[in-house]
């Protein structure tokens, strides 16, 4: 075992002549900056996905209230309430629908509560330092909406001269946005909440399907709303919708690579054996991070996550999709550039499907367990730390070179401070350093133990190390 005790030169990691700092590029055809001014609380935020539904065993707003300490103890900035909105009963799925087929856009889902339960939810947030936006589903509306009849102009239209959903979405009709006034009602539908409920932003449902120009026009709107930048984030990687609208989208390259690599160490155990993927390793996720540097503007974020409600209820529960790696992927998606999203009962290590279109059993929030404290830190260690930062005020990544084509490991550092990471992600133990390669960091302490930082010659599959050190200026 070696002690992490020697200096870094400047804030580069230095090993021997090799110095690779990840996603640097000087291609002419890298995107510009965005135009974006993103609230500084978004910089070292965390984001968290509540489902209102299933969070509690009343489903309601005032239910949830009651978890507000915790969640702030826990560490989490950002509220991301699954749609609050009432839910169409035509062509319904399930006993209780699906959240994205939206009734009324100025609406409460009567089985959460009332605007006025909304209001005292988002108020007593903000009371305690944290930040709301909604799920907002801009593509399409429920089948009895009362769009439909009154405006049915603001819909497309198929081949037999009716309303449509998208892909197999039975449930909702598609929007058509080459409408001004279908346009101009989105916005004022948006802008209802910005005004009536002070809500901090929008996460947006399927919004690579909804025009770019519709996105630019509508964030500009909202900040005016607002009177200060609102936060969006898009369901989407598309690149052009975090340029002038969006602060972030989702990371759904970086989700499937840690799928890939988890499939390779024989780790994916989701579904009935059938499903192949790509065979990738640790060292490709370097090579996804310089490619997104090439097609993403400047300052511009990406969402990491291990599960979300789609991944938890359709594709498998993070243990199932990442096995004995899921710790690993998770202090990944902390360090890695961007924000990380903790889902509804992922800080309790809940290892089952939530149901969609059914009240379905609530998490077991008490007594805490080795998962809250887990997430805890890593929560701590984002808002502590300046080159963790999203955007361009984060660290830049340093790949370091590791002895296995399993082991990750990177520092990313800025000013006076830094964050190293390294993690097997493979099925095997493996060394983590060629002999006389590894770094030299100064005065690095272990984020999980609060003290000095050792680092094994080898790691075992799913072994990970997260230090924190200072950095000469």
């Amino acid at each position: 075992m070696k002690r992490i005790i020697a200096a870094l030169a400047g804030v580069a990691v230095v090993l021997g002549a090799c110095t690779q700092r990840s996603g640097e590029t000087a291609d002419a055809t890298t995107p510009a900056h965005t135009t974006l001014a993103h609230p500084e609380w978004s910089r070292n935020a965390v984001i968290y996905e509540v489902n209102t539904r299933q969070y509690t065993p009343e489903g309601t707003f005032k239910a949830f209230a009651g978890q507000l300490p915790r969640l702030k103890e826990l560490g989490v900035d950002i509220l991301w309430f699954m749609p609050i909105h009432p839910i169409s009963e035509l062509n319904r799925k399930g006993e209780l629908g699906s959240y994205y087929a939206v009734r009324d856009y100025k609406g409460v889902n009567p089985e959460f509560g009332t605007l006025d339960d909304f209001r005292a939810v988002v108020d007593s947030a903000h009371a305690a330092g944290m930040k709301v936006i909604i799920d907002w589903v801009p593509n399409h509306t429920g089948c009895d909406n009362a769009w439909v009849s009154e405006h049915p102009e603001y819909y497309q239209l198929n081949e037999e001269g009716k309303m449509y959903g998208p892909f197999d979405w039975t449930d909702v009709y598609q929007l058509d946005y080459s409408k001004p006034e279908t346009r101009a009602a989105m916005i004022d539908a948006m802008g209802y909440w910005l005004r009536e409920a002070n809500i901090d932003g929008f996460r947006c449902d399927v919004a690579g399907r909804v025009p770019v120009d519709f996105w630019n026009d509508a964030r500009t709107a909202f900040d005016s709303i607002a009177g200060r930048p609102v936060f969006m984030l898009a369901e989407a990687t598309e690149p052009e919708l975090v340029e002038h609208a969006f602060d972030m989208d989702y990371n759904w390259p970086m989700k499937d690579l840690f799928s890939e690599i988890a499939y390779t160490s024989g780790q994916y155990t989701y579904g009935d054996g059938t499903r192949t993927f790509p065979r990738k390793t640790a060292a490709d996720i370097d090579s996804l991070l310089q490619l997104q540097a090439k097609q993403y503007p400047a300052d511009s974020y990406m969402m990491n996550m291990i599960t979300n409600h789609d991944l938890n209820s359709w594709e498998g529960t993070e243990f199932e999709r990442l096995g004995n790696l899921q710790a690993a992927f998770a202090v990944l998606s902390y360090t890695l550039p961007g924000m990380p999203l903790i889902y509804t009962g992922q800080e309790t290590g809940l290892n089952r499907a939530i149901e969609f279109f059914v009240k379905d059993e609530a998490p077991e929030w008490e007594p805490r367990n080795q998962y809250f404290g887990f997430y805890q830190k890593l929560n701590a260690l984002k808002h502590s730390r300046p080159e963790l930062a999203a955007g361009e005020k984060g660290g830049a990544v340093e790949m370091l070179p590791t002895a296995s084509t399993d082991v990750i490991a990177f520092t990313r550092a800025t000013g006076g401070s830094g964050t190293f990471t390294a993690a097997n992600l493979g099925s095997a133990p493996a060394p983590l350093f060629a002999e006389g390669q590894a770094p030299v960091l100064e005065g690095s302490t272990d984020i999980f133990t609060g003290e000095d930082a050792i680092l094994p010659d080898t790691l075992a599959p799913g072994q990970y190390i997260v230090a924190t050190f200072n950095a000469a200026k």
